[in-house]
């Protein structure tokens, strides 16, 4: 079959179906809508609250993009499992004492920004580069804490339930979604669901949910053993970062804006609250593998600048520094591989990639950037198997595109339209590539997927044939099949379609309203023209 209207649209820029597919919304909501007393009790305020979202379906929806969301955000730290221990074990601690119970999650994520974010359903993150500007295991608790806040006290739900305007039915609203990684990369690359998971990794949170992730996570901070005056020091940090343009605490400021009210308000409440350990000493000792690979780090984020301004030359330089600090780390290898590739030393290349594979199997990039490398130098079977890797881990229409093809030229066109579908879901050139392959394929026999065709009286009243281009590219050999009480007939719509354009056609003699009425239409083959 081909594309349904409601995937089409999903893949045009600035929808967000995406969302709705994953709640299922569009399915329920409208008869859930038609009753709207369904209220529950807020498991950390107390409070009586509107309830348009099971907890199944909060948790379903932190599960289906935690992955994407820590792929999309560099990976999981994984050179020194230490360090990712360390962090559950605070998150554990502070999910024991926390007024809702869910499956909590705690990872720390390879990315040097500071930052840390947390899913419906308890899924949480939490970047390296804040792990190393923190000074306490209390400090790190603070920010845990009023994250799991956000989860226990369903702010996230609260923020999905406020994209959709309910009265009588059901209106879904556009989700407005900021880009969370590198936006040129992103959109070059094409990943898939990028709106989904880019909501829920930079949500950005009311005042008065800020203001209870602040309550009650000093709260839990009591509750867990730990001295809540370390809130009061995280927001002082923060407030004090915000005016000195740090570029790493950019994203966590823009999500929890820090203002002297709010830590005026922590300083006010904490201490009402008991005391406990901070934790200095402990937290550097347990971090110390990090905090040792810090210059590596650094290093690395130069090195990335310099790429990305063109200095190849610097750039090697400084990643070569940092493989030499830590040669464990695979970003620093997969750079290593882009500089060589640039520079067309395929070669170096693919032994870079191929490192970076196997030092962190879990994360795409080097998957995939090993498989766009052998797909370029003709090594198919290679190549697929990186790209099969690549996608279990994070859906690209540069790898859809091409597994599609390989599948295309053995012959499985059910396989290749199946990536191919999948791969233009993307607003990306492989995106559009990939929806150029599927109608070259699909509109011969499921033309009216793509193009629709209607019936109706023109000014002479005679019968109009109108057929609609719904794809971005010009269409051709449109024909169209309408059945009436005289039988079915074929007829070649004449000439070609602009994309997203409509055409029509018209005939002499009389026609009724009845017989339009009692007549029906529609396209049965087309073919794309290049």
């Amino acid at each position: 079959m081909g594309v349904s209207r409601l995937e089409r649209i999903s893949t045009y820029p600035g929808r967000s179906w995406r969302l709705f597919r994953q709640l299922g919304l569009l399915a329920w909501l409208v008869p859930l809508a038609v009753s709207l007393h369904g209220c529950a009790v807020n498991p950390v305020t107390g409070e009586r609250e509107l309830a348009l979202i099971p907890e199944s379906m909060e948790i379903a929806l932190g599960e289906e993009n935690y992955l994407p969301g820590r792929q999309l955000q560099g990976g999981d730290y994984v050179v020194h499992p230490e360090v990712v221990e360390y962090v559950r074990e605070i998150g554990q601690r502070l999910a024991a004492v926390s007024d809702r119970k869910l499956p909590y999650e705690f990872t720390v994520l390879n990315n040097s920004e500071v930052n840390a974010w947390m899913m419906p359903g308890g899924k949480m993150a939490v970047n390296r580069g804040l792990l190393l500007k923190l000074n306490s295991e209390a400090e790190l608790a603070a920010v845990m804490g009023h994250e799991i806040v956000h989860a226990a006290a369903k702010h996230m739900v609260r923020q999905i339930q406020k994209g959709f305007l309910v009265q009588g039915a059901v209106i879904a609203a556009s989700l407005a979604i900021e880009a969370i990684t590198d936006k040129e990369w992103v959109k070059g690359i094409g990943v898939i669901g990028l709106r989904a998971t880019g909501m829920l990794v930079s949500a950005k949170f009311s005042r008065d949910d800020e203001a209870e992730a602040d309550h009650y996570g000093m709260i839990y901070l009591s509750r867990a053993g730990y001295d809540p005056k370390a809130a009061i020091a995280v927001q002082e940090m923060l407030l004090k970062e915000s005016g000195g343009g740090n570029d790493l605490l950019t994203r966590l400021l823009s999500d929890h804006p820090v203002s002297v009210d709010r830590v005026a308000a922590a300083k006010a409440y904490a201490p009402r609250l008991p005391t406990g350990e901070w934790g200095r000493k402990h937290y550097r000792q347990r971090l110390a593998a990090l905090f040792r690979d810090a210059p590596a780090y650094e290093a690395y984020d130069k090195a990335r600048k310099a790429y990305k301004n063109g200095d190849h030359g610097t750039a090697r330089a400084l990643v070569d520094k940092a493989i030499r600090i830590q040669p464990k780390e695979a970003v620093f290898h997969l750079l290593r591989g882009e500089i060589y590739e640039h520079t067309y030393d395929e070669p170096g290349a693919l032994r870079e990639y191929e490192l970076a594979a196997r030092l962190d199997p879990g994360y795409y990039q080097p998957h995939l950037k090993l498989g766009l490398l052998l797909d370029s130098l003709g090594r198919q079977h290679q190549a697929r198997m990186a790209l099969q890797n690549s996608v279990r881990l994070m859906k690209t229409a540069a790898a859809l595109r091409r597994l599609g093809r390989y599948a295309l030229d053995e012959g499985d066109l059910e396989r290749a339209k199946g990536y191919f579908k999948q791969a233009l879901e993307s607003d990306s050139e492989d995106g559009h590539a990939a929806y150029a392959e599927l109608l070259r394929i699909d509109l011969p026999n499921n033309a009216g997927d793509y193009l629709d065709a209607s019936l109706s009286i023109n000014d002479e009243g005679g019968l109009r044939i109108s057929v609609r281009n719904n794809t971005p590219f010009p269409v051709g050999n449109i024909v169209v099949e309408m059945r009436s009480f005289q039988g079915t007939t074929r007829r070649i719509f004449p000439g070609m379609l602009r994309a997203n354009s409509t055409g029509w056609v018209d005939f002499r003699g009389s026609v009724t309203r009845q017989q339009i009425d009692n007549s029906s239409i529609r396209v049965v083959s087309a073919r794309l023209v290049r």
